[in-house]
């Protein structure tokens, strides 16, 4: 049997600190070997999409997965979100497709816990300032996220519209926070100690010549598209990275891939994954002064983890609908 999971079924499921765990466990897998996530292939489609299917194996989970990214850029146009995603996770055993999942919620909850685990083995343990550059739903839970891991007081949030920034407010409500408006990026990155990019971003949002000592950021809004970034190639270059997969970064990561082209980076300044610094800590920050950059393109891992944190919790709750795919 194939349990399906709708967004309603995951929004009532989810356990954020749950999926915070079994995120770090799985960059540990990936470092020491007990996990696989090759690069996404990259499909063209018609009117400028592309199809990414993202594909990982855990041992620990016993599981395989596959979640279909749809990166369409005219959906906006269209009234529909630019990104869509499914995800089917299969028995390392058997073969047999154990669920299918909608994707919506799992990656931005999933995303922000990536930036979490990152935060939590990168970010000064005094960090009391959070910067968000953008107000939409990847903020809110990095917010949720962040706030659980640092002593956070404040929260400076940018976005084009104020509107977004109030719907933000709303969301965060049992945030124990003060949230401020910033009135420019520029604001958001001289003013707080730790930094989140949470925009669709083809240019350059922030500059690293805004970039203050002992900083660190998490670079996650931009699509996995080569030709898309929210840092500049001074930034990339100025600070300590961290990758969530090298072969990914390398492959999808606008940011890397493009700083490298500038000549502001080299592929061997791009090795360290967030797996490592989790095991050798002493391959992440060194110093108070040092800037921190975790770059998060996004991984099939971290969505296999995440979809069997949910089975299992469906399974215990009797949630979800049932159906045989072979009959």
């Amino acid at each position: 049997m194939t349990l399906i999971l709708t967004h309603s079924d995951i929004d009532a499921l989810i356990d954020r600190a749950a999926i915070y765990r079994v995120v770090e466990q799985a960059h540990i897998d990936l470092t020491t070997g007990d996990a696989v996530n090759p690069a996404p292939a990259q499909l063209p489609l018609i009117d400028g999409g592309t199809a990414l299917p993202m594909v990982a194996s855990s041992h620990r989970s016993g599981a395989s997965v596959v979640k279909m990214l749809s990166d369409m850029p005219l959906n906006g146009a269209r009234g529909l979100p630019s990104q869509r995603s499914t995800i089917m996770l299969l028995s390392a055993r058997t073969g047999e497709c154990e669920a299918v999942l909608d994707g919506r919620l799992i990656t931005a909850i999933r995303t922000a816990a990536a930036s979490a685990v990152a935060t939590a083995h990168l970010a000064r343990q005094e960090s009391s300032t959070l910067g968000l550059i953008g107000a939409g739903t990847l903020a809110v839970e990095h917010a949720r996220a962040i706030c659980a891991v640092r002593p956070i007081e404040k929260v400076l949030v940018w976005s084009r519209s104020a509107a977004t920034v109030d719907r933000f407010r709303d969301r965060t409500t049992g945030l124990d926070v003060q949230i401020e408006y910033a009135e420019s990026p520029r604001r958001v990155v001289s003013a707080a100690d730790i930094v989140c990019t949470l925009t669709p971003s083809q240019t350059p949002i922030i500059e690293g010549a805004w970039f203050r000592p002992g900083l660190h950021l998490n670079a996650v809004g931009a699509p996995p598209r080569p030709d898309h970034r929210e840092i500049d190639g001074p930034g990339m270059a100025d600070c300590r990275l961290i990758v969530d997969s090298t072969a990914t970064a390398l492959s999808k990561s606008g940011e890397v891939l493009l700083a490298i082209a500038e000549g502001y980076l080299t592929a061997a300044d791009v090795r360290v994954e967030l797996g490592d610094v989790i095991v050798a800590p002493q391959t992440g920050r060194r110093s108070d002064d040092e800037m921190t950059l975790f770059n998060s393109v996004g991984i099939g891992l971290q969505d296999l983890v995440t979809a069997r944190t949910l089975l299992d919790a469906a399974i215990a709750q009797g949630a979800g609908s049932t159906v045989l795919l072979n009959a």
